[in-house]
């Protein structure tokens, strides 16, 4: 449990409507999610407050009286925000701060103030302040006491507010800046990422909810010294390292930002610039917490996800945290693997199944090369993996891994080992 001491103290409040979808309504579990949340954040939750309503209230969101009684909980606990986990209109903000007294900021709200403190790279950087600029544009006229705040804290970090109170023009012509910057990086990217196809290693994508342990998993398979602490959305920039899988394959490992349910639409556009990454991977690592009393209905966001970002390629489901449940709890089966990647256990069943999701159809040969074909080394180097060179008096001896295409066309040239 958070220390207390000088972080912003926050009621959470959810309303559960049977009209609003699943993506808006609010549940203990969701609340027990913004609590991560907040505390991921910096803050502390005093009390949650969760309704029930047939509908929202236009006004209130969740009706006058249990906005009193928010207001009353606020003050008996000593809080200094509400944190809502539904998503909350201009006007809806405006006339809940009058009521309450205190800032008031929706989930959406609260996970750019995550990205805004945990974006690393400038790309990272300008995906946060887009995200910030779309979402706070048409918020202006109903952000006043969260934007007179003074001193930071959660929900104050970012573009700031005398920008903020210039006119919205000012700050569409901010957000195609931005959205031109942005641009211009997935450019720089797409350069990157043709060097890689040229150069022939296969990109290989961490994907997963929130949490799960991706970069703990990344940090033990390729020693990266990524940040791999116990809080959500650690990771906001993609993260980039080469793996040797075996003696024939070497890939480039890429950690994601974690999915999360009711991502904010206009966020996932911001991030599209690092989650596209996922569309040029040949395969996905999806890292599952296996010990998430939740695990199958985050299985699913991520799932979605990853069907829209990256049709069609294969997947390898890799449950982590094996080690805090049972083995009976974890499904066997075809491309599944149990690891844990704190305790380094499954790991080389784990390599083993990315090195048959990859290396199906190639093969590891030794070549003879006439001195007059060291054209075709360069093609070894250029289309394959070249493992050794030796030039002996009878010609160039080259270990190498090729696939199919490649291989059968130099079959005169294979010498026996």
């Amino acid at each position: 449990m958070p220390q207390e001491h000088n972080m912003d103290r926050a009621v959470l409040v959810g309303l559960n409507a049977p009209c609003l979808g699943p993506e808006e309504t609010a549940s203990d579990a969701s609340l027990e999610e913004l609590e991560a949340l907040l505390e991921t954040a910096g803050g502390f939750c005093t009390a949650k407050i969760l309704q029930n309503r047939s509908a929202p209230d236009a006004r209130t969101f969740i009706g006058q009286g249990k906005a009193l009684e928010v207001k009353f909980m606020a003050e008996d606990t000593g809080a200094t925000l509400a944190v809502f986990d539904n998503a909350l209109s201009p006007g809806q903000m405006r006339v809940l701060e009058e009521l309450l007294g205190i800032p008031v900021l929706d989930r959406s709200a609260l996970i750019l103030d995550i990205f805004a403190q945990r974006a690393r790279s400038a790309e990272g950087r300008l995906q946060v302040e887009l995200a910030q600029y779309k979402y706070l544009l048409p918020r202006l006229s109903g952000m006043g006491l969260s934007l007179s705040r003074q001193g930071g804290g959660i929900g104050t970090r970012g573009p700031g507010e005398t920008q903020l109170e210039t006119d919205r023009r000012h700050i569409r012509s901010r957000i195609a800046k931005l959205e031109q910057e942005l641009q211009q990086v997935r450019q720089v990217r797409a350069v990157q990422r043709r060097q890689r196809t040229k150069n022939d290693v296969p990109v290989v994508a961490l994907v997963g909810y929130t949490n799960a342990g991706k970069s703990t998993l990344l940090n033990r398979l390729t020693g990266a010294g990524i940040p791999a602490n116990n809080r959500l959305f650690d990771t906001l920039d993609t993260t980039a390292r080469l793996l040797t899988v075996s003696d024939t394959l070497e890939v480039i490992l890429t950690d994601t930002v974690g999915f999360i349910a009711k991502l904010p639409h206009h966020l996932v556009e911001a991030f599209q610039a690092t989650l596209e990454e996922l569309a040029y991977a040949s395969l996905l690592i999806h890292v599952i917490d296996a010990s998430d009393p939740e695990r199958q209905a985050h299985m699913a966001v991520v799932e979605r996800l990853t069907a829209q970002l990256a049709p069609g390629t294969p997947v390898i489901r890799c449950y982590n945290k094996a080690d805090l449940v049972s083995p009976l709890d974890i499904p066997a089966g075809k491309d599944q693997v149990a690891v844990s990647a704190a305790q380094g256990v499954g790991l080389d069943r784990l390599l083993q199944l990315v090195e048959q999701g990859l290396n199906r159809g190639k093969h590891r040969a030794n070549f003879l090369l006439p001195y007059d074909q060291g054209r075709i080394l360069e093609r070894l180097h250029r289309q394959g993996q070249v493992l050794s060179v030796d030039y002996r008096p009878e010609g160039i001896a080259v270990e190498a891994v090729c696939g199919p295409v490649l291989y059968g066309q130099l079959t005169q040239y294979v010498a026996e080992a």
